[in-house]
């Protein structure tokens, strides 16, 4: 009794078209137009918010390099010739260079305590329970709300009365105590992310409190400390409140107060070269941060969303 054999299938040639497989369907035609017309139109807000940004800058540098007379005329066109006499002139006849050092001074010893001081205090406050811990956390947070203009009066008196009146560390005092709430808020959030089995090993191994938090936590807390001190940085660089009325000395102006010195000294005869190069010497440090500490600020900012 013969048996049939049903012939083998036959490879494919090469150039066959293979049979086609069930392909999950594709996301409706009128739900991709929706999502390339938000992808364009959120791309448009933001290609717009960067020219809102980087074009005053980029004026500003330009202007910086122009005579009074081109300023006038030609506002929007390109200097004939670069005239680097603007920043030598503000740099020595408007003495540029000692409000930049004065403001290198209190912003770098302010800067420094805000982080050590606020750094100590949100690492107690997030890592230690004892009495009084959640009420001394939302005086701190407190401070964030409390406006700076109605403490400007007793602050003077206060700190004239200390004898630290139109002194560099005087106002280093004052800047530490304006930026610790906020540095203690930012810092506190971020320092309750971090993992406590190593910090109890250290306790194990026989570490004190102190040498736990110099030696492994606060390194951890790194990029944390990096973007609040970036914040820091512009809020006591940029500061011109606080000076104007506890530093009224002329030889211990910071910048802020030279741009508008150098702004109303000159009356109608105003060096508007030398005023917009001394504008774009104040503004560099701060654009040169930011440039450098970039990375480490957005780190900072979604490090303490994840744990």
């Amino acid at each position: 009794m013969k048996t049939t054999q049903t012939p083998a299938p036959l490879p494919a040639e090469s150039g066959a078209p293979l049979a086609k497989t069930d392909a999950p369907p594709g996301p409706p035609p009128k739900e991709k137009k929706e999502g390339t017309v938000l992808n364009v139109f959120s791309h448009g807000i933001l290609v717009l918010w960067a020219i809102m940004v980087v074009m005053p800058l980029l004026w500003a540098v330009m202007t910086s390099f122009k005579d009074d007379r081109s300023i006038f005329s030609s506002p929007w066109s390109l200097p004939d010739t670069l005239h680097f006499d603007n920043w030598s002139r503000a740099w020595t006849e408007a003495n540029m260079s000692d409000y930049f050092l004065n403001t290198v001074l209190v912003v770098g010893g302010s800067l420094i305590g805000t982080l050590v001081l606020g750094s100590m205090a949100a690492y107690v406050l997030a890592r230690f329970d004892f009495p009084g811990n959640r009420f001394i956390y939302f005086l701190f947070i407190g401070g964030m709300s409390f406006p700076i203009m109605l403490a400007l009066v007793p602050l003077f008196y206060v700190v004239n009365n200390m004898g630290l009146l139109n002194t560099i560390h005087g106002l280093i005092l004052v800047y530490i105590a304006y930026s610790l709430p906020f540095t203690v808020f930012f810092l506190t959030a971020f320092f309750r992310t971090l993992p406590t089995s190593v910090a109890e090993a250290a306790f194990v191994d026989g570490a004190s409190h102190s040498r736990t938090f110099f030696q492994i936590m606060l390194p951890m807390a790194k990029p944390g400390l990096v973007s609040v001190g970036i914040f820091n940085f512009l809020g006591q660089w940029n500061q011109y409140m606080l000076p104007t009325v506890l530093n009224t000395d002329p030889d211990k102006r910071v910048l802020t107060q030279g741009l508008v010195q150098l702004a109303v000294s000159q009356g109608y005869k105003g060096d508007w070269s030398g005023l917009f190069a001394g504008l774009v010497m104040a503004m560099l440090p701060v654009l040169a941060a930011y440039i450098v500490f970039q990375r480490q600020v957005v780190q900072g900012l979604t490090a303490g969303a994840l744990k």
